[in-house]
């Protein structure tokens, strides 16, 4: 039996490959989720890097319980098509760098989304193989690779999945990335060997100066 990770190393080429965590670098999730959550009578603050505890009722400043949470997240990747938006630059970013390197996006989400959310990518010209897993990103990033001899980046919002992929494939280049500023502010910052950028074109520099730093120019 074929896996989803299966189908999609067999579109691999003999080029570099770029593996990209999707909400928050891909696809806006922040802001999108805010106006979600206005929609319904609700509103994110920025008190600290997590969701529990910060998500309040508008009128009455009261946080919901932490079960109410999953449920709302649940409820926003299921209209995600009405909601999120590509972060800045990030099409033609990976346009240029898909020129010679391949591109693949890993997505921490059910399975069950996975045909809306390529459904969305697909709108917005992001056509790239994707795979969505709730398992660790490490040993997915790993399996993909399979160890080819060729060089491998792999950007993320998330400091433990950028940690998981660093431990299963150490020469792989981890790089922070995160397009809402306000709450990037709140989180800690990465630690070693993680390099963090700004925007998609601080990213675009990165990578290429992991690929294809020692080609001719």
């Amino acid at each position: 039996m074929v896996t989803a990770i299966g189908m999609v190393r067999e579109q691999l080429t003999d080029r570099p490959l770029l593996v990209c965590d999707v909400d928050e670098v891909v696809l806006e999730f922040l802001g999108p989720f805010r106006r979600f959550l206005a929609a319904n009578g609700l509103k994110l603050l920025p008190r600290s890097f997590r969701l529990h505890g910060n998500i309040v009722a508008i009128d009455t400043g009261t946080p919901i319980a932490d079960e109410a949470v999953h449920p709302l997240i649940e409820m926003f990747f299921a209209e995600q098509c009405d909601w999120q938006t590509p972060a800045c630059d990030v099409a033609t970013t990976l346009a240029m760098l898909s020129e010679k390197a391949d591109v693949v996006f890993l997505t921490a989400m059910p399975p069950r989304h996975h045909d809306l959310r390529r459904t969305l990518l697909n709108g917005l010209d992001l056509t790239f193989p994707m795979i969505a897993t709730e398992e660790p990103k490490g040993p997915v990033v790993a399996d993909l690779h399979r160890g080819r001899d060729l060089p491998l980046a792999f950007i993320d919002d998330i400091a433990r999945n950028l940690a998981s992929v660093g431990e299963s494939v150490p020469q792989c280049l981890l790089v922070h990335l995160m397009a809402d500023r306000e709450f990037r502010a709140l989180m800690p910052v990465p630690d070693a060997p993680v390099i963090c950028a700004d925007d998609w074109a601080g990213a675009h520099r990165l990578v290429s100066k992991h690929f294809w730093a020692g080609e001719p120019a």
